[in-house]
């Protein structure tokens, strides 16, 4: 039986956390995690710890957390931890040559897409809103590109059809933790052979933005459908009725040919908004009014009146 590696884990958001608690209930010993500063969050702006953070602090391991790891400073704190290996998995920022190999076995990182598809910020969330049926998670050698390093293993989930971003999001941060672990112990057996990349089939998964929520309903109903569940639970997609914003989510698709232009509400019960779009029709069964909860539009009409004919901007 080999000796256990040495692990220095960088992460930071919700997505790392599994891959962090399966390497702390494997074999190898995690001695160190980094991790983004703690950042103001909420509208009190209070001073918060990321997940990873606090995940690491209640198995009691030292945690590091540089405003930069370019400098000299944080380059030394590495050295003495003498890692075997360092795992990445959602850290947030690109890491210079110097550190990527200064581990023996170097860097390995998980990423939430079948790479070279989706390289970027927001690889689950643009596999959604593409329309795509297939997705996964690609553990891969780092280098100092943007997610272009040597595929070491994948593995493919299918997306379901009415799944959410954020549903695929908390798959995949599971089968992630799962798949390091494999591509782990496989690198300690010597049985991994890095893959390297068809760069010319790569496709770009860039950071989301709020502007992106506001929907054209002159796209076709099917487009639409993927934006809402791409974009939920954030940034989520919305229009304005009557001047006010409203989020739409859980989007049914009805293949419906209106006479309405795009945007107009054809009926609104408690079935949801039947709502025209540039092609068939789209039924949304959840809606958050501007300044309310998200709430199912039964609950929605019992509270204010939605009218049919209404048209949405």
């Amino acid at each position: 039986m080999s000796a256990p590696l040495r692990i220095v884990f960088m992460g930071t958001p919700d997505f790392a956390v599994p891959s962090l608690q399966a390497l702390l209930d494997g074999p190898d010993q995690v001695v160190a995690v980094v991790c983004q500063p703690d950042r103001q969050r909420g509208r009190g702006k209070v001073l918060s710890p990321p997940p990873v953070k606090v995940l690491a602090e209640r198995h009691g391991l030292p945690t590091l957390q540089p405003q930069s790891v370019r400098k000299e400073p944080f380059f030394e704190q590495m050295r003495a931890l003498a890692p075997d290996i360092l795992v990445v998995v959602a850290y947030g920022k690109i890491l210079p040559a110097a550190l990527l190999q200064l581990p023996r076995l170097g860097a390995i990182n998980v990423h939430g897409s079948l790479l070279p598809k989706y390289r970027g910020a927001a690889p689950i969330q643009w596999a959604v809103i593409n329309g795509e049926t297939e997705t996964g998670v690609t553990i891969m050698q780092l280098d100092e590109g943007m997610d272009t390093g040597d595929i070491l293993l994948s593995a493919p989930v299918a997306i379901g059809p009415q799944e959410t971003a954020g549903e695929l999001f908390d798959r995949l941060s599971l089968l992630g933790g799962e798949t390091l672990i494999a591509a782990v112990e496989q690198l300690k057996q010597g049985r991994l052979a890095p893959q390297a990349q068809d760069h010319a089939l790569a496709s770009a998964a860039p950071m989301l933005s709020k502007e992106m929520g506001h929907l054209d309903w002159s796209l076709p109903a099917a487009r639409l459908h993927s934006l809402i569940r791409g974009l939920d639970p954030w940034p989520s997609a919305y229009g304005f009725i009557d001047g006010k914003r409203h989020r739409f989510f859980n989007p049914e698709i009805v293949r419906l040919t209106s006479p309405q232009p795009a945007g107009t509400i054809c009926r609104a019960d408690n079935q949801g908004l039947l709502i025209a779009a540039g092609e068939d029709c789209l039924l949304i069964r959840e809606i958050q009014p501007e300044g309310k909860k998200r709430m199912d539009v039964a609950a929605c009409l019992r509270g204010a009146a939605i009218a049919p004919g209404a048209l949405i901007s």
